[in-house]
């Protein structure tokens, strides 16, 4: 699955809206640092429902949020999308214990190791 950097800007509109509305759910402060699933959107109509992989950040946690953004009378709303199976999860790290577990097996055998920690994957 390809992350888009750039945010394009036919649908600057509906990303800043479902970015507002995911920040009122959660009462964090998210930024979108890419967008996943982002083809068919781009293709869109002006006008119409876009479903998007939203990759968010807030300075300490990355997740990825599934949103459908569809036209109002006063903007867009916004719900989320639930996903059966991701390739990229919700919460951008492993799940508790797997890192803790690989390395110590990788310590056991080199005398140090170097972890790259890039948008929420390691």
């Amino acid at each position: 699955m390809q992350v888009l950097e750039e945010i394009p800007s036919q649908l600057a509109p509906q990303i800043n809206a479902a970015v507002d509305w995911i920040n009122r759910q959660r009462t964090q402060t998210f930024e979108v640092t890419g967008l996943v699933d982002y083809e068919q959107a781009v293709a869109a109509k002006r006008g119409q429902s876009i479903q998007l992989g939203l990759v968010l950040c807030d300075g300490e946690i990355c997740t990825r949020e599934q949103v459908l953004i569809e036209p109002a009378k006063d903007g867009f709303q916004c719900s989320f999308v639930e996903m059966a199976e991701r390739e990229i999860p919700p919460l951008l790290d492993p799940p508790a214990g797997i890192r803790r577990i690989w390395l110590d097996s990788v310590l056991e055998t080199h005398e140090f190791v170097l972890l790259l920690f890039y948008r929420g994957l390691w």
